[in-house]
């Protein structure tokens, strides 16, 4: 590959990235259709798969979005039986959320879904390839998360 500039380089990719995701997210579509759920849904059970459980206010926080429009998302979630609500008994206002049975399964097949996916991508291309593409995302969300300091 011949080199190029930095400014270039940031027009391929700022060309690339929004087709690729695209691309990436017509696959995901057909899924999340089956699930009748958002992708901002999908995040929240993803969220509470990994976690077992969460506070709304956490789950806001992770969302970057108001406690006011977590509940929203909550109780379409809680509606559609894939969340439930365990409200704290010492204190109602804590509220946390945990998934029920229908939410874990269909978390559990939409991954398989996503595995099975990158493995047809990335079965492409080789090894090698593979390994780098790896460490330079693992790079970027590094960068991505890396705090600034003060």
């Amino acid at each position: 590959m011949s080199k190029i500039s930095l400014p270039e380089f940031a027009d391929k990719v700022n060309r690339i990235m929004p087709l690729i995701a695209r691309e990436f997210l017509k696959k995901q579509a057909q899924e999340l259709f089956k699930g009748k759920i958002t992708l901002s849904q999908l995040f929240i059970l993803d969220y509470l798969y990994k976690e077992g459980y969460a506070r709304m206010t956490d789950l806001a926080h992770f969302m970057e979005v108001s406690t006011a429009a977590m509940t929203g998302l909550v109780d379409r979630l809680v509606r559609d039986g894939y969340v439930y609500r365990i409200f704290e008994p010492r204190d109602r206002r804590i509220i946390k959320v945990g998934l029920t049975a229908k939410g874990n399964a269909l978390v559990e097949r939409i991954d398989q879904q996503k595995k099975h996916m990158i493995m047809e991508i990335f079965g492409r291309i080789s090894q090698i390839e593979r390994s780098q593409y790896l460490n330079i995302l693992t790079h970027i969300y590094e960068i991505l998360t890396k705090k600034k300091k003060p």
